[in-house]
């Protein structure tokens, strides 16, 4: 019946119809999605929901890359992507930064995001957000977390007290593997946690977009810990360089005096700290 009435009405008329349909299928792309998130609504307004979420979502994007080292180790094909073959992590080593995640999420995450929930209750709308809202936000939220975390990091790497205080234990490894990402102390992993959590409520953000967001971000920062220059890399998929990936952020940790950015190229190839990568 719509189709019809939208067949017989004048052309401005179509128009307006035609926008405001192209609007619906943009927001019906996720609504669905939206739908079955908001049917969790016990789950998600639960004090344990962000906590869970953060861990469970962390420990997912670590695990392919986990089972990657045990068969890289066997595979000759497989090892050809590990941008330091020389280098390959043990069980022991992957142990203790489990141990240590546990913990951080249990002893202190858990009581921050807590305080938020009681302060800040999640506001679950009805309708979802439309797809290029969600995808331009996302990218906003990528590129502020980018930058603070480029300040952040270039600071800590200049003044010793600071590197010597806080940053020193995530460069206890300097050939990085999946679960090495939230291997750091904890002024580390709250200062990061601070900038994640504080862009989407700048933004004003669905909490759809939100949810995304950290996945996105979470999952590209494993990715930059994992040891592997894939050919779906993200910064394979990204043209001009502008995306640097595990190999740019693999030499850092190799070279310690470069590529201080997270994820893009372009602020440290402003701030003259940018060093080409080449995987193995």
């Amino acid at each position: 019946a719509s189709c019809r009435a939208l067949m017989n009405c004048s052309l401005p008329h179509r128009v307006l119809l035609g926008s405001l349909m192209e609007g619906q299928w943009d927001r019906l792309c996720l609504q669905s999605l939206w739908d079955f998130v908001t049917a969790q609504e016990p789950l998600i307004r639960s004090p344990f929901f962000p906590v869970l979420f953060s861990f469970t979502a962390y420990m997912a994007f670590c695990l392919p890359y986990i089972a990657l080292d045990f068969l890289s180790i066997r595979l000759p094909d497989l090892r050809k992507y590990k941008i330091q073959p020389q280098n390959y992590p043990s069980l022991g080593m992957m142990v203790p930064c489990i141990i240590q995640s546990v913990y951080h999420h249990v002893v202190l995450i858990f009581p921050v995001t807590f305080l938020h929930w009681y302060w800040r209750p999640m506001n679950l709308p009805v309708i979802a957000p439309e797809l290029p809202e969600v995808l331009l936000q996302v990218a906003v939220c990528l590129l502020l977390f980018d930058f603070e975390y480029f300040l952040w990091h270039l600071l800590h790497h200049k003044v010793p007290w600071l590197y010597k205080t806080f940053h020193k234990v995530h460069h206890k490894h300097v050939s990085t593997f999946a679960l090495t990402t939230q291997y750091s102390s904890v002024w580390e992993l709250l200062s990061l946690g601070f900038f994640a959590a504080i862009n989407p409520l700048l933004l004003g953000c669905h909490p759809l977009t939100e949810m995304i967001f950290f996945l996105v971000n979470i999952g590209l920062s494993v990715e930059d810990h994992s040891g592997y220059d894939l050919p779906w890399s993200t910064h394979r998929l990204v043209p001009f360089g502008l995306y640097g990936g595990a190999p740019h952020h693999d030499l850092h940790h190799l070279k310690f005096k470069s590529n201080y950015a997270p994820y893009f190229t372009h602020w440290d190839k402003l701030f003259g700290t940018f060093m080409e990568s080449h995987s193995n």
